[in-house]
């Protein structure tokens, strides 16, 4: 069900028939919304994206491209999500820190970005007003509650670092070698960055 107002839905795009797009909405080329998803005003998803069953984005949400939302995820207002983010099954965002019901806090939420390539695995959880770093891995069940530096693996609850991916996903060694692409990378301040 399409909102009286919606910006633009490329052509390309699939809208399954029980998702429902509010007004003022723009999704890319290729993208697919799918079963009973919900995505609300004033959000921008972008191209070739894939939007699990039981979504809800926004409102007020920007995603970039190449991204993946599995099923059961909510993507909040003050959540970005850069290009090729993984959100996995039923992980969770929050955007106030001390919620009360009965306590009116929008103009408290906490910004949380998740830069490109970013995985998020099945029901993590992301307290808000901290960054998820390009390529890093949050593993299933983690809680996070500090920033998660660029290609960190990090489990737990609380999450913290046991180690380095590649930009591919891959658990690094001590050579920091990704076993896949062969793709060398350096520690440098305790900061992982590639170096070819």
């Amino acid at each position: 069900m399409l909102g009286t107002r919606v910006s633009k839905i490329h052509e390309t795009a699939f809208v399954h028939e029980t998702a429902v797009v509010d007004a003022n909405v723009t999704i890319g080329e290729k993208t697919k919304i799918w079963h009973f998803s919900h995505v609300l005003g004033n959000s921008h998803i972008g191209a070739r994206c894939s939007i699990g069953q039981n979504v809800s984005i926004g409102p007020n949400v920007t995603i970039g491209n190449g991204c993946k939302i599995q099923n059961n995820v909510s993507v909040y207002t003050d959540v970005t999500l850069e290009d090729d983010v993984f959100c996995g099954p039923s992980m969770v965002f929050t955007n106030v820190l001390t919620p009360r019901a009965f306590v009116e806090r929008k103009n408290e939420f906490a910004k949380t970005l998740v830069k490109k390539g970013a995985t998020i695995g099945a029901n993590a959880t992301i307290i808000c007003g901290h960054d998820i770093g390009e390529y890093a891995m949050v593993g299933a069940g983690a809680v996070v509650t500090k920033e998660v530096l660029p290609y960190a693996l990090v489990v737990g609850n609380p999450a913290r670092r046991i180690g380095w991916v590649s930009r591919t996903g891959e658990r690094l060694g001590a050579d920091l070698v990704c076993p896949r692409t062969k793709e060398r990378y350096e520690e440098v301040g305790g900061r992982l960055k590639l170096v070819g």
